[in-house]
């Protein structure tokens, strides 16, 4: 899988899970996925709460779980 193939989406964090989860509803789809933040996100500390606008990346093999590459300023 290269990184072309990766399908980029909108969201909004609604629930913080455990062991860094979270619950995103997509924006034009209004539908719920799992993401975790992506190692940059980890290194870097940036913190994501409830209510936060996120960029989600995810896979066309499996699209209920995604990773959060871009947290936007609210």
């Amino acid at each position: 899988m290269s990184k072309e193939d990766l399908i980029e989406m909108q969201g909004k964090v609604i629930e913080v899970m455990a062991y860094q989860q979270y619950r995103i509803e997509l924006e034009p789809s209004h539908r719920q996925i799992i993401a975790y933040p992506s190692g940059k996100m980890r290194t870097r500390s940036i913190k994501i709460i409830e209510g936060d606008s996120v960029r989600v990346e995810l896979s066309p093999y499996d699209l209920t779980k995604g990773r959060i590459v871009w947290r936007d300023k609210n």
